[in-house]
């Protein structure tokens, strides 16, 4: 019965965390259009964060320190699929970045299945396989091979990879408080944006120092309410549910991302892209679905 508390409150967490993470997009070309263009954004945005958790991670550092290093790694490079999906928004639509995002789930099922040796539901199986349909007709909407087609696209996909494999790791190892977790979460993340930074854009726009203040209590402001108070309560969560209830609970972030992208940056999605993200949603649908666990093998 605890436990079954535990699992809802952690799924409310996760769906919640969606919400917010929908509307993520807005501070980050914010910053953008005030002259951190490319990394340089969610390197500040990060940067904030680690400044609001570095107090709490100073007093459990020791926590850190006793930490299994896979769990350490798990949790940083959760950190740096974040970072693609946030530096994404600035080279896609909004909501091809979030719906290519939740394709996590498959990836999530896969790794599952083939590195953590987990049993495969024939369910799981048909949820891959729509996914991966609705994948196919997003990417192929516009004539041609079924491939990202620009950066922002190809960041999320490999985001919502790094993301899958992140979770799985989490969930197997860390035992890491939030907010520690959320701390070396930022870290990774920052860490991912300097190496993109020379990459995409050396050198921020903003000529004068004064214009600076805005964009940086901006950055500041957002790294702790993404990335601090949202992630730690995701970190927290994500111990607690599978890695594909995850990235099915976030599904809400589709909703809020597209409606918000529709309605301020009048962005839409067409006919046979709206039908692979139905598809792709659907798969995250099955996965919800109720499955019977699979039966003992009695000849073994």
């Amino acid at each position: 019965m605890k436990d079954d508390r535990i699992t809802l409150i952690a799924s409310a967490i996760t769906l919640a965390t969606g919400v917010i993470w929908g509307l993520y997009w807005f501070p980050v070309r914010a910053l953008a259009d005030r002259g951190f263009a490319g990394a340089w954004g969610t390197l500040v945005i990060t940067l904030g964060a680690l400044i609001v958790l570095a107090p709490n991670a100073y007093a459990r550092r020791h926590d850190i320190a006793r930490s299994p290093k896979f769990a350490l790694f798990s949790i940083a490079l959760g950190g740096a699929a974040f970072a693609l999906y946030s530096i994404g928004f600035l080279y896609g639509r909004v909501a091809l970045i979030i719906l290519l995002w939740c394709l996590t789930p498959v990836w999530s099922t896969l790794i599952a299945r083939f590195l953590m040796g987990w049993p495969t539901p024939r369910l799981r199986i048909v949820a891959m396989i729509v996914g991966i349909a609705g994948l196919a007709l997003m990417l192929g909407a516009g004539g041609g091979l079924p491939l990202p087609r620009n950066l922002g696209e190809w960041m999320s996909l490999l985001g919502g990879l790094l993301w899958s494999i992140a979770t799985t790791g989490m969930r197997a190892k860390s035992t890491l408080q939030p907010g520690p977790s959320a701390f070396v979460f930022a870290l990774g993340a920052a860490l991912a944006c300097a190496v993109l930074v020379p990459v995409l854009q050396p050198t921020p726009t903003t000529q004068q120092a004064q214009s600076l203040l805005a964009p940086l209590a901006l950055a500041l402001v957002s790294g702790a309410l993404w990335w601090g108070l949202s992630l730690a309560a995701l970190m927290w969560a994500t111990v607690r549910i599978d890695p594909a209830r995850v990235g099915i609970l976030m599904m809400t972030e589709v909703v809020v991302g597209a409606a918000t992208a529709a309605a301020f940056a009048h962005e839409t999605l067409s006919v046979l892209e709206i039908t692979g993200g139905a598809l792709v949603l659907a798969a995250g649908m099955l996965e919800l679905w109720p499955v019977k666990p699979a039966r003992p093998d009695l000849s073994a």
